[in-house]
């Protein structure tokens, strides 16, 4: 066996979190960055091939998207595969497992391979706090295990399975492990929730204000776990009542900008609520006369950070409209500040998982 074989296999072994012989863990693929200008590598002991032969740079070192491929130290690579005994630093964050960087169209992709356990400890403070009560950080240990899986058989092939942002799941790497959130992970290791034989494409938002929301009000499309329940705990933990101002020209510009046939803005009116409670659709008078615009469309042109949910108020006042609303999210599945009430109150992360996703059950990853 040659010194590449070699080197293979024991970067195989270090990902896979043991020995040469143990079968390898579920693992997942994490789009770090997309379209980077550069990208700074370092670590101890650091592995490195560009996909078929060993390579010997020292690190820390700089990589760059060049005209032919990734360049680093006068050297162009089609591809850098990076792992180490314990961390490799991306721009200053330690992430375990494997690196996988390769050119794209506008930059540099990096992609971080590692084991599903661990992708998941790290994930925890990210997304919510594992100070929280215990059974709330293993109930989110669940669902992110759940998101995970379902985007990994509905990406099979594709050069990564998650992003690591809100766009998926937000997952910072390694730097925000702790033994709470590895507790939780721990206690609940492979578990999945599923619905009629299939794991759950499991759907979580922050503050759901009230009541959580149909899938159907937000993507169209019905999902028979993801129909919204009441939910009075989220304002105990969380009350997340939100305003915000914004002119009327900047609202037509989002408008106008998303496709909506906006004019100049007279005025603007709530039309209609679903059973939750939110928007169903804005009414906007203008210059070019009225026109209808789905709550979920409104949100999206101003921007998700800006209106927090589909559950606000309008009113219009000289030039400027103000938007209060209540709620943080899409509002489907799991809110997880009611999550953590429930469990201060004594719910279980079971208990707490089959009232946000009506008709699941909980099974192991080894199943599927």
């Amino acid at each position: 066996m040659n010194r590449f074989r070699i080197l293979i296999i024991l970067m195989l072994s270090l990902v896979a979190g043991g020995s040469i012989a143990s079968p390898r863990p579920e693992t997942i693929r994490v789009a770090l960055l997309k379209g980077a200008e550069s990208v700074r590598v370092d670590g101890s002991g650091l592995l490195l091939t560009d996909g078929t032969m060993p390579l010997d740079l020292e690190p820390p070192f700089e990589l760059r998207r060049g005209r032919d491929g990734i360049l680093v130290n006068g050297k162009t690579l089609r591809r850098l595969i990076v792992s180490a005994p314990q961390r490799v630093t991306v721009n200053g964050k330690g992430y375990r497992g494997l690196l996988d960087i390769s050119p794209s169209d506008k930059g540099l992709l990096v992609v971080n391979e590692l084991g599903l356990e661990e992708y998941l400890v790290g994930l925890i403070n990210c997304e919510i706090s594992s100070a929280w009560p215990i059974e709330a950080v293993k109930a989110q240990a669940v669902i992110a295990r759940s998101y995970a899986m379902y985007q990994k058989a509905a990406r099979r092939g594709a050069p990564y399975q998650l992003e690591s942002s809100v766009m998926d799941q937000v997952y910072d790497g390694a730097d925000g492990e702790d033994s709470r959130a590895a507790r939780g992970v721990q206690e609940t290791a492979g578990e999945v929730l599923t619905y009629d034989g299939r794991v759950i494409q499991a759907f979580y938002h922050s503050n759901c204000g009230g009541h959580t929301e149909d899938a159907e009000n937000v993507w169209g499309q019905s999902v028979p776990y993801l129909h919204g329940v009441p939910c009075s705990y989220c304002g105990e933990a969380n009350p997340s009542r939100w305003e915000q101002t914004v002119s009327l020209k900047k609202l037509e510009s989002g408008l106008r900008a998303a496709g909506y046939p906006v004019g100049t803005i007279r005025d603007l009116k709530v039309l209609g609520r679903n059973r939750s409670g939110r928007v169903e659709e804005v009414g906007v008078v203008s210059s070019r006369g009225n026109t209808a615009v789905p709550g979920v469309g409104f949100r999206k042109a101003l921007g998700y950070s800006f209106v927090k949910s589909t559950n606000f108020e309008l009113r219009v006042s000289g030039d400027e409209c103000v938007i209060a609303g209540v709620g943080s999210g899409h509002g489907v599945g799991l809110c997880q500040w009611g999550a953590k009430q429930r469990a201060a109150d004594g719910f279980s992360y079971r208990e707490i998982l089959t009232y946000y996703y009506p008709g699941v059950k909980l099974a192991k990853v080894s199943d599927y």
